[in-house]
């Protein structure tokens, strides 16, 4: 891959591998372009007596998603709850067998196999595990699984299987253990280190053969016996992000320790490469025995060679280390230093004796500054996974997972996970993990800042502009500028079909609702979509040639400016769209780029999506659009489908009521009614509950019910088996992200004033 190796003393290396535990003070030295092949704050699940303790602090919280590992208790401190259980045992006239291990061994040394529990003396520092009696056997040997993890980043967590290891087998026949073989080591260990010094220890170069195998192999093994291979890895994935969900906080903890002043989402200067050892029972269910921060990279076999040489050349493509990170480096240094001289970039601090004006102003702009942040990090993170899509080699990313089910189960633990590791310290980063921008998507950001410059400009009391490119006056059978169309069912703000023909009818009409904007009714809205479907009937003209036009699973606009990114999941449709258009005939370069001038001129620079987005043409061909509209009475039927759907959810929601504990529907109705007659006496309250007693967490909570019943009554009228892509739950996913905005006060800043 090109690199050299250097002096050990070298302090300006690219790439620093060490084969043992790394000193905090090392990690805070390294440069932002440097890399080192450990995490502080790891040895939290890689030491056993360290990875016991936590583990049985997850148990006690979630028994259910944690029962991977096996009983274990730490000696000395809990001795006695050990011989508490070895009693409990004898009365039930049941005999285990232990397995007994150092705290901090390694390569098998000092490991023993005991059936009376009561032999064991308090005073050693060690750990004891109930022994797994059923393993799955193959050939009629045991064996355990080496798994290797590469893990890139603490902040955010991103992990990575390697889909291949190593199957190391015991290399005597195995039999449950009695107090005849219980010293027949070589039978119940499978550590390499242990076996290789038996005379059967069988170094066979061939895949099916042999006392260590690939787990390629294993897997076409279970496969000819009939085995479900892709539960085997699916399992196995979930055992190994759950158990670095538990080392997450400490290695968090840790690594901002280290690296205070990095900003959060940059380029991680730790990554590691874990060896989990993995021991399958007969019913293929995997069980964590323990983890290594340094497996071994020696390679006494072929096939030592070939698995190893992937895990690590895939992992070194995979962080993409450059020569010229080093003087991208010294000129980012180089910037930032002359800002902090300059004084450029830093927000300016509130006076005491300022304006109610002048706070909401500063309370603005900290917002937007914020968002910015948020919204580049986005970006940046879109960037390294595009990157690392195209160069995982054999590596699969397991965290953070495809499966949006999977990904909300996930982060529930980790939640979990930093309360019950860091209840009572790191609060900023408590509150950091807490916060409702970390879960947010660029498209989610993009409109929080939208929204934030339609509030700066209230507040300066210019008149709210018009968003997007200035409509086109030289449409064929347009005779004025086009009214922009608030369509609250769809995508976009106007149908494609339709929004090109508006008349003066329905421009009229528009003006008219506009003076009753405030008594807005379903009725209204029903109209408004008759309306423009008579005036695309009116106006569209069939066209003489039967183009064969597309059709389009939801109708979205195309006048519209893209104004995200292509990675952004809305702007996709519009691509696909366009390409689509842009295959049916072609179109002269002038009007798009027209288009695109008058789409910058109006969009405001903090709002500037990602620069492919800008290559993109704006509109398709006329001819195209003018295709269209034989396709409007095919249409017909599905929008006044979704209408009558927007309808009839409106109206379930509408029904809900609030539900107090022991109360009746009409004692909830009373004591609403009295909270809202008495608000100035019950605001102070509510405030002081709202905005201080509830953490963000619970505050969270209190809308996720909400958000549950919401989603409940999408899922239930709609029928669609993903509801998140419907335009009515992305509303309300942006009404919910905007209400626990700045921890609460967006809600409370809803209704202090109102009730």
């Amino acid at each position: 891959m090109g690199f050299v190796k250097t002096r050990d003393e070298d302090e300006t290396a690219n790439l620093i591998w060490s084969d043992s535990a790394v000193q905090q003070e090392k990690i805070a030295e390294l440069r932002n372009y440097q890399r080192i092949n450990h995490f502080p704050g790891m040895g939290e699940i890689c030491r056993k007596d360290f990875l016991a303790r936590n583990m049985t602090k997850m148990i006690k919280s979630q028994p259910q998603e944690y029962s991977f590992i096996p009983r274990t208790w730490i000696f000395p401190a809990e001795y006695t709850q050990f011989q508490n259980y070895v009693k409990e045992l004898k009365k039930k006239r049941r005999q285990k067998t232990f397995i007994v291990k150092p705290a901090n061994g390694a390569m098998g040394h000092g490991i023993s196999l005991i059936r009376n529990g009561e032999k064991l003396q308090a005073q050693d520092h060690l750990i004891v595990q109930e022994y797994l009696d059923k393993p799955f056997l193959m050939e009629g040997y045991k064996f355990d699984l080496r798994v290797y993890i590469l893990v890139t980043s603490c902040d955010p967590l991103k992990v990575f299987l390697y889909h291949d290891g190593l199957v190391r087998m015991g290399t005597e026949k195995y039999h449950p253990p009695s107090d005849s073989n219980l010293s027949q080591l070589y039978m119940h260990l499978t550590n390499y280190s242990v076996n290789k010094h038996n005379e059967h220890f069988e170094r066979d170069e061939t895949e099916d053969k042999g006392s260590k195998r690939s787990i390629k192999w294993f897997t076409e093994f279970l496969e000819t016996n009939n085995l479900d291979v892709s539960k085997f890895w699916s399992d196995i994935s979930e055992l190994v992000v759950k158990t670095l969900i538990v080392a997450e906080p400490h290695v968090l903890h840790a690594y901002r320790m280290c690296r205070p002043g990095q900003a959060p989402g940059s380029d991680s200067v730790c990554f590691e490469v874990l060896g989990f050892d993995i021991l399958l029972d007969r019913k293929l269910k995997p069980w964590l025995l323990e983890i290594n921060r340094a497996p071994s990279f020696g390679t006494d076999q072929k096939i030592d060679y070939d698995v190893k040489k992937g895990v690590l050349l895939n992992a070194l493509k995979l962080l993409n280390i450059r020569t010229s990170d080093k003087r991208r480096n010294l000129a980012q240094q180089k910037a930032e230093a002359q800002k902090r001289l300059y004084g450029q970039g830093s927000m300016k601090k509130l006076l005491p004796g300022s304006s109610d004006w002048e706070k909401q102003r500063h309370t603005l702009e900290r917002r937007k500054e914020e968002l910015k942040e948020r919204l580049a990090q986005v970006r940046k993170q879109i960037s390294k996974e595009e990157h690392e899509n195209r160069h995982m080699g054999n590596y699969r990313r397991i965290y953070p997972p495809d499966d949006k089910t999977l990904l909300e189960k996930y982060e529930s633990l980790l939640a979990t996970a930093f309360q019950t590791f860091l209840a009572g310290r790191a609060a900023s980063l408590q509150r950091e993990m807490n916060n409702p921008l970390k879960r947010m998507k660029e498209e989610d950001i993009l409109d929080l800042l939208e929204q934030c410059e339609i509030d700066d400009e209230k507040l300066m009391g210019k008149c709210t502009r018009q968003r997007g490119p200035k409509p086109l006056c030289s449409m064929p059978e347009s005779a004025q500028p086009l009214r922009k169309f608030k369509n609250y069912n769809s995508d976009s703000s106007c149908d494609s079909g339709s929004s090109m023909s508006e008349s003066g009818e329905e421009t009229e009409k528009e003006d008219h609702n506009e003076k009753k904007e405030k008594k807005v009714s379903y009725d209204l809205e029903e109209n408004r979509y008759k309306s423009l479907e008579r005036s695309g009937r009116m106006n569209w003209k069939p066209s003489i040639k039967n183009t064969k036009s597309p059709s389009y699973s939801s109708p979205t606009s195309s006048t519209g400016p893209i104004r995200r990114s292509v990675s952004c999941p809305r702007s996709i449709s519009i691509l696909t769209m366009q390409s689509q258009a842009a295959e049916q005939r072609p179109f002269s370069a002038k009007a798009p780029l027209q288009i695109q001038r008058a789409s910058s001129v109006n969009r405001s620079h903090s709002l500037n999506r990602s620069p492919s987005s800008a290559r993109v043409p704006q509109t398709p061909s006329l001819a195209t659009m003018n295709s269209l509209g034989s396709e409007s009475l095919m249409q017909q039927k599905t929008k006044e489908q979704e209408v009558a759907l927007t309808k009839e959810t409106l109206l379930m929601i509408n029904d809900m009521r609030m539900k107090f504990p022991g109360k009746t529907d009409e004692e909830s109705e009373l004591i609403i009614e009295d909270i809202m007659d008495n608000w100035k006496y019950h605001k102070t309250k509510v405030a002081s509950y709202w905005l201080v007693k509830l953490d963000s967490v619970k505050q969270r909570k209190v809308l996720d019910i909400v958000k549950t019943s919401v989603r409940a009554v999408l899922q239930h009228v709609w029928k669609a088996p993903d509801i998140e892509n419907l335009h009515l739950y992305r509303l309300f996913n942006r009404v919910f992200n905007r209400l626990l905005w700045s921890h609460g006060q967006g809600l409370w800043n809803c209704f202090c004033n109102s009730g």
